[in-house]
């Protein structure tokens, strides 16, 4: 995927399966990349991951994109101090309680 130098790479749960040396050589390889210019487009549930390498996320919530921002704005848009968990959690709350 990387051997025509690609303006985007999407990938999907890049990290599934990784050992912990291979996932902090792939977190700096999209960090390097997305320094060089090229954009990440990366599906995964594993928020920890997310908010450590993404600029700006974006939250799905039944299929439609409801929050884009960056962990801070997302933060501020939730209403919560804590983590990407506990943001994706509350600005999806009505989808967990009506269960």
């Amino acid at each position: 995927a990387l051997s025509c130098s690609p303006d985007i790479l999407i990938v999907d749960e890049p990290t599934v399966g990784l050992d912990p040396g291979s996932v902090r050589m792939l977190k700096n390889l999209f960090r390097q990349l997305a320094d060089d210019g090229v954009g990440i487009f990366m599906s995964t549930h594993t928020l920890r991951i997310a908010e450590e390498i993404c600029d700006r996320i974006g939250v799905i919530r039944k299929g439609h994109l409801t929050a884009v921002g960056t962990v801070e704005e997302l933060k501020q848009k939730a209403n919560v101090d804590g983590d990407l968990e506990q943001v994706f959690l509350s600005l999806t709350a009505e989808e967990f309680l009506s269960h």
